[in-house]
């Protein structure tokens, strides 16, 4: 660790405890001459599996990420797990989500993340600091490392070269023990980028030309890998906001290469020795092959309520605004903050609108304060508030209910924002900024025209001094072993997980459609996220947008053997909140049938021992019924390493049955059987005792 107090570097290319190392070059990358980024870091932290698209792999992990409204979880399980001091180069704990503290619990939180960080020899954000990805991308983010994180935006890393993937809390409390990150090998989708930007055209409008293309389940087991000559006009920020965005499509992570961008931003940053060029090789081949020509794009906008239901500006242009606000980690930089000022210079916001700014990180935010933006923010009537997720999470600035709010956000789920009948569009800060000066939305193009304003030339790279004085780092060993745990009384025990019966009748309490987000199975926002800590009071909350009676129901059934969800398509898309598979575990969920998952939520179940099936024939899903009685035989056959993962689920009511199959490599299905990882992982220890 540095005396100056600047964040420790990570250094590869060692073994760490714990760790097995890959056997070599060749063995890792399966298909040598195809050397595309993204295979280039899955073979350079190969340590289990073939990289062969669809099978599981594990891979070292060289640094954690995880944050507030996830990371008490996070930090019960390495309790639990019996962990001393955390295996990893770098692991670093972000308050950045509950941080609006209208009574003790969020405060509670935190001391409880500081103390737990402090032992484990964990790196602490403080409260106010800034969004974890843009923060941990100014000071920890490496070309060439892993990186894991318990937020599911953590594929915004990639922006650098990294192989960052959002996953479940559990998966991340094992990364810090040491044990590899186990993924299904994804399909590399190469996304070749030619031309420039036109003027008023920005990062945010590239992603948004995916999701319009693909929608939210377009890219589910495949990293996008954007490569081409039109990257030379995208700085290190801009590739953030698309890396970003790539959770929105479904993907497993984003990559950028580590070019002369990357050098410049952390050069920018005080890191440059952090700098590793990586390149696709000449000869590489992707699964997939896409284009974008970034010179034909135009702004666009996603209308409520998805991100993939995505439209050109113009197509809405008129519709009145309430809101507009521009932040989060879809659009962090000090780039998309500057051209909001450029633009609401010398103006003003007309009443009925309210114009807020939330700056990423508490460094951009001096900034924009030493180069005289946020003078002109607020003389244009903007709301400055503090460095965090803030509104992105349903933390305050909850809009009014049918009022239509503009937001750089990277989602606009039902409810998503604290308000139950919210109307969310998602857009770059230039449209944003433009809509919030008119009133109405607005194509920037078109407002630059109306007020002959010339298209600001602002930059993409922090100016002021680094500044980490609200990072603290970790105790050493002996220090760090002698803290105790800081547990308020809102801070509750694990819940006890009980292993799986070999057949289980189960009422179908619950049956969603297609594209049920995990923010409507355990919502966020200021009501229920002080509650995360403690998952009897957070079950309280479970699909209560969905089903307000959801929670008594599941609450009388679940000593009777518990109950069964049915769902749709990409059920559990969205945040990687292990929460949203806990708390209905806890309320007696034992098994879903869907027609498909979500990537992190289908490992979240398997991490709390809810198995998740899925119909042969889709069509069946609609011969189902929400009260319907369901019987499943012989699980504990179907669930040893071997089997054949195909089972028939019988519907006790109708007298008629389904073909039904399941997923889970060897370790989930143990784990499933068992109740969950911590109970499989306690077996295996006393196992080997």
């Amino acid at each position: 660790m540095e005396a100056s107090g600047q964040p420790e570097r990570a250094t590869g290319g060692t073994a760490r405890p714990g760790r097995t190392e890959p056997a070599g070059p060749a063995d890792r990358r399966g298909r040598a001459a195809h050397g595309t980024v993204a295979q280039q870091l899955i073979a350079d932290h190969l340590v289990e599996g073939r990289m062969e698209p669809g099978s599981e792999i594990g891979l070292r992990v060289d640094q954690t990420l995880t944050q507030d409204a996830t990371g008490t979880l996070v930090m019960q399980e390495l309790e639990a797990l019996g962990l001393d001091r955390v295996r990893t180069d770098v692991s670093v704990q972000y308050v950045d989500h509950n941080i609006i503290q209208t009574d003790e619990r969020n405060a509670e939180d935190h001391a409880f993340l500081r103390s737990a960080a402090r032992r484990l020899g964990v790196w602490y954000s403080k409260p106010g600091n800034g969004v974890s990805h843009p923060v941990h991308m100014q000071h920890f983010g490496v070309p060439g490392r892993t990186l894991a994180g318990s937020d599911s935006h953590t594929c915004a890393a990639g922006a650098l070269g990294m192989f960052a993937v959002g996953t479940g809390g559990l998966e991340v409390a094992l990364a810090m023990a040491g044990r590899p990150l186990r993924i299904t090998m994804p399909h590399i989708w190469g996304v070749r980028l030619s031309g420039a930007l036109p003027e008023w055209v920005s990062a945010k409008d590239v992603v948004l030309e995916m999701l319009r293309r693909h929608g939210v389940k377009g890219a589910v087991n495949r990293v996008l890998e954007y490569h081409g000559p039109g990257l030379a006009s995208l700085s290190a920020m801009d590739r953030h906001v698309i890396a970003n965005m790539g959770a929105e499509l479904g993907a497993t992570t984003s990559v950028f290469p580590a070019d002369e961008a990357v050098r410049d931003f952390l050069r920018s940053e005080g890191r440059e020795d952090a700098f590793t060029a990586l390149q696709a090789e000449d000869d590489a081949v992707y699964d997939l092959d896409e284009e974008i020509d970034l010179a034909r794009l135009e702004p666009l906008i996603a209308r409520p309520t998805s991100p993939g239901n995505v439209v050109t500006v113009r197509s809405v242009a008129g519709e009145p605004v309430s809101q507009a606000v521009i932040g989060s980690s879809a659009n962090p930089g000090v780039r998309d903050f500057a051209m909001a000022a450029e633009m609401a210079r010398g103006r003003q916001t007309p009443p009925g609108v309210s114009f807020d700014v939330n700056p990423a990180s508490r460094e951009i935010l001096q900034d924009l304060t030493r180069s005289g933006a946020v003078f002109d923010l607020i003389a244009a009537g903007a709301r400055i508030h503090q460095a965090g997720c803030l509104g992105c999470i349903g933390m305050g600035q909850a809009p009014a209910a049918g009022r239509n709010s503009l937001r750089t956000f990277p989602r606009n789920f039902p409810g998503r924002s604290g308000t139950q009948d919210d109307a969310v569009w998602l857009c770059s800060p230039e449209t944003a900024a433009a809509s919030a000066l008119t009133g109405v939305i607005t194509d920037p193009r078109d407002w630059a025209a109306e007020t002959g304003l010339a298209y600001p030339a602002v930059g993409s790279l922090r100016t002021e001094p680094v500044n980490t004085a609200m990072l603290e780092p970790p105790l050493p060993p002996e220090e760090a072993s002698r803290v105790e745990l800081e547990r308020g009384p809102g801070v509750s025990a694990l819940p006890r997980l009980d292993p799986l019966e070999d057949t289980v009748c189960l009422p179908v309490l619950l049956k969603v459609g297609d594209d049920v987000s995990t923010d409507e199975i355990s919502p966020a926002g200021a009501r229920a996220l002080p509650y995360r800590s403690n998952i009897p009071r957070l079950a309280e909350f479970t699909f209560t947008r969905v089903d307000p009676g959801y929670p008594a129901r599941a609450a009388e059934c679940r000593d009777a053997g518990g109950h069964l969800v049915v769902g749709g398509e990409n059920y559990g898309q969205g945040s990687s909140r292990e929460h949203a598979a806990l708390t209905p575990r806890y309320l007696g969920m034992r098994v879903v049938i869907a027609k498909s998952y979500a990537r992190i939520h289908w490992q979240n179940l398997a991490n709390f021992g809810v198995l998740a099936l899925e119909f042969d024939d889709p069509a069946d899903y609609d011969r189902v019924a929400q009260g319907d009685g369901i019987r499943l035989e012989g699980l504990h056959s179907a669930l040893t390493p071997d089997a054949e993962p195909v089972l028939m689920a019988v519907n006790t009511t109708r007298d008629e049955s389904y073909r039904v199959h399941h997923r889970l490599p060897a370790h989930r299905r143990r784990a499933v059987l068992a109740g969950g990882i911590i109970p499989a992982v306690a077996a295996e220890e006393a196992g080997r005792g």
